[in-house]
């Protein structure tokens, strides 16, 4: 009777025991996503160290540059209520005229600085600007003439960062050279130049000229104030990424580096050639950077990022380029991230079913202890990639986690064959990882197969299975 009980655990034992193994392998996988988090959260902190060197660069040389400009600003009186004593009892405000026209140039020279293990992308550009007034229409702002003080007439121009002047502004306006300095109360936050007019006959086809050497960092915008606006950037910078509100219309990039020119008409964006006061702004916007890393100028003339921007900011509708280093190994490494779960459960099913065909067999600490050395796959990728790059890093870091995985299944099992054919299988699954994080636009079709594909091999070998 007690041999018949013995026996008869035994066989319960036998048929059950691969399922509550099963069942604690996979509460194991699923406990493993607990390290992961702080993986993640150290790809967050390297991040932020990377953006902290940037900002300290930046902050002596100079932030994302947006030019705007060059606009001319007319004070005039406004008669409260009845009263026709304008300058004495009536309110100062100021009307803003737009160019008829603007073509901008720009020459643009890369430069990569180095801080400890971090780079961040500089520019040096040479910038010219022309264009020119036809005649204010100051008939659509409903003004009479007599209401302006001509005399008090200014032009201005914002740059988003002076620091990143490297000489005095000027401007060529007629036959004139202005010199463009910060002027408080102007009701703008750029650099501005009295005209010294008399009339409105002043301003009757009216031709600039400007040239600005400007230092910057990772962007470089311009605002179509022009009712026609013509821009050209040439460049070395062989990794470009056009942002802003408007694709250029023509674009030529190689190894040599990239042209650009972009076209822009009144009707495309979101401001008229005349305004009154604040109605728009003069206000620098920047779209995120196409690295995904937002970096922020924090100097000390003012910030160079707005995370907001109201449809009254002319600066919504700049357009540029973007200078970046193209290979971003912390998103890259997110990315790796999310099929973390994905590679610990296939390769714990794969050791499970070459388990159940072997004599020996794996204790679930042991299934542990592999989980481990996949997950520091993760940490050697992030760090290996500071130095090398992403790709050379998953080789190296697939590698090591591969190598070492083999010689511990080697070591439990005592089986080549076994060995071998794990080692495949993890060779397989971080190809078919780094096949996803290559083919971004593919990655949900790829990634749909590729798991379906799984799922038949593992239901072809699991059928032979006795539970």
């Amino acid at each position: 009777m007690d041999t018949s009980l013995q026996k008869t655990i035994s066989t319960a034992w036998h048929k059950s025991k691969w399922i509550i193994k099963g069942f604690i392998i996979g509460l194991m996988a699923l406990i493993m996503m607990i390290p992961m988090l702080y993986v993640k959260d150290l790809v967050f902190e390297r991040q932020e160290r990377q953006k902290e060197a940037a900002r300290e660069i930046t902050s002596k040389w100079a932030g994302p540059q947006n030019i705007i400009g060059p606009v001319i600003g007319i004070p005039f009186w406004k008669a409260d209520g009845t009263d026709t004593a304008l300058k004495k009892s009536g309110t100062k405000h100021i009307a803003y005229f737009l160019p008829d026209s603007l073509e901008i140039t720009a020459v643009v020279t890369p430069r990569e600085k180095h801080r400890g293990i971090f780079k961040v992308m500089l520019f040096e550009t040479r910038i010219t600007i022309k264009g020119s007034f036809q005649e204010l229409a100051i008939g659509k702002l409903d003004i009479a003439a007599d209401q302006f003080i001509w005399n008090e007439a200014f032009v201005t121009m914002s740059i988003a960062d002076n620091k990143g002047l490297n000489d005095q502004l000027t401007i060529q306006w007629k036959d004139s050279t202005l010199e463009l300095s910060p002027q408080p109360g102007q009701g703008n936050d750029g650099m501005s130049a009295l005209l010294k007019a008399t009339s409105m006959d002043d301003f009757r086809n009216t031709r600039f000229h400007t040239s600005i050497d400007l230092n910057g960092s990772e962007q470089l915008l311009f605002t179509p104030v022009g009712k026609s606006t013509i821009v050209h950037v040439n460049s070395t910078w062989e990794h470009p990424s056009f942002s802003g509100s408007m694709l250029p219309q023509t674009t030529g990039v190689n190894t040599s580096g990239f042209k650009a020119m972009w076209k822009s008409m009144s009707h495309k964006r979101n401001f008229p050639q005349q305004w009154v006061d604040n109605a728009y702004t003069l206000t620098h916007y920047f779209p995120k950077p196409a690295t995904g890393n937002e970096v922020r100028f924090d100097g000390s003339s003012r910030s160079s990022t707005v995370t907001t921007v109201s449809t009254a900011s002319i600066g919504a509708s700049a357009f540029g380029v973007d200078l970046f280093i193209p290979v971003n190994g912390y998103q890259k490494t997110l990315r790796t991230i999310k099929y973390a779960l994905l590679c610990i459960l296939l390769t714990f099913v794969a050791f499970f079913l070459i388990e159940t065909g072997n004599e020996k067999s794996a204790h679930p600490f042991q299934y542990g202890l592999i989980g481990l050395a996949l997950i520091l796959f993760y940490t050697l990728l992030l760090s290996i990639s500071e130095y090398t790059g992403f790709n050379t890093a998953y080789l190296l870091a697939a590698g090591a986690t591969v190598g070492l995985i083999a010689w511990f299944v080697r070591s439990i099992l005592q089986s080549a064959k076994a060995t071998t054919i794990l080692s495949v299988v993890l060779v397989l699954i971080y190809s078919y990882v780094f096949s996803l994080l290559q083919l971004q636009d593919y990655s949900l079709l790829l990634g749909s197969i590729g798991l379906f594909l799984t799922l038949a091999v593992v239901m072809f070998f699991s059928k032979k299975m006795q539970w």
